[in-house]
């Protein structure tokens, strides 16, 4: 019998995704897809029926709506229903679209033919892992990778804490990154990033994924790295900046996301206070993108 999956369905107003993202990933979702409509959104979302309980949908059906009506938004209509693991795969799949991201990307999903296009294609099958590049702090690294990409010369880097559908990872690579390194607490977006690493033809001498934290890194490495990236939440970016101190070399550079605007205050902080200097600060919708380097 195949595995059951709970489709969490959420629908209104446009700016829900940027709202609801980080919930969803920290209640447990596997995957998500964003389909526009002429009133709105409709975001879907699962979780594995056995891990999660209606009482658990209920409550995070409360904390969605105060985050939304926190932010000013009308209450959206949430509902869900359980579905088998074929339809989960299908369901999501049928509403994803290749996307162009900055000047240089194209994000195309891995069941669809690649165009004719003179952009860096990411071939990508997220799985039950996060990272579609729909999401605006996924854009914000990509767009800021690009903007490193021709000063590269084949840097190593950490290329994602919390790698996901391995997408930063790729997308480092493809800009001429020399190798990279990526990592994430979760054993199945671990397999799913090797797998997209594989369909993009990349070897697993090029990124080297495994299991865990930052501090997984240095002992891979064996040195400290040219430049990080990560996107995840602020207060785990806040925590890591000490060791990510350690981890890069003088006169590095990181790419961070994952924060709201009104955190970014508190993560410069941390961040002047550790020897970095943001240079550039990128925002889209409530979110925000750090583009740092070390000082001297």
């Amino acid at each position: 019998m195949s595995s059951q999956w709970w489709e969490i369905k959420i629908q209104g107003d446009a700016a829900l995704e940027e709202l609801v993202y980080w919930r969803l990933d920290d209640f447990g979702c596997h995957g998500m897809a964003t389909e526009p409509q002429d009133d709105g959104v409709v975001i879907r979302a699962y979780a594995f029926q056995e891990s999660v309980q209606e009482l658990d949908l209920a409550a995070l059906t409360t904390w969605i709506r105060q985050d939304v009506i926190a932010a000013g938004l009308a209450p959206p209509q949430i509902t869900w229903t359980v579905i088998d693991e074929e339809d989960w795969a299908s369901n999501w799949k049928a509403n994803w679209e290749p996307q162009e991201i900055g000047d240089r990307f194209l994000i195309n999903p891995a069941w669809l033919e690649i165009p004719d296009t003179e952009r860096l294609v990411l071939r990508l099958d997220p799985g039950a892992a996060f990272g579609t590049g729909v999401h605006p702090t996924t854009q914000l690294c990509l767009e800021s990778l690009e903007m490193r990409g021709g000063q590269s010369n084949g840097e190593t880097v950490i290329g994602d804490i919390g790698c996901g559908s391995g997408i930063l990872a790729i997308g480092a690579i493809r800009l001429g990154m020399g190798k990279v390194y990526a990592v994430d607490t979760d054993p199945l977006a671990v397999k799913v990033a090797k797998e997209n690493i594989e369909l993009n033809q990349i070897s697993g001498e090029q990124i080297i994924v495994t299991q865990g934290s930052l501090d997984q890194i240095l002992p891979l490495a064996g040195k400290p790295v040219d430049g990080l990236v990560c996107n995840i939440l602020a207060e785990t970016i806040t925590e890591m900046i000490p060791d990510m101190t350690d981890i890069v070399k003088s006169k590095g550079w990181a790419i961070l996301s994952g924060i709201l605007l009104d955190q970014a205050k508190d993560v410069a902080d941390v961040l002047e206070s550790n020897g970095w200097i943001v240079a550039t600060l990128w925002k889209r919708g409530e979110w925000c993108c750090f583009n740092t380097r070390k000082a001297e």
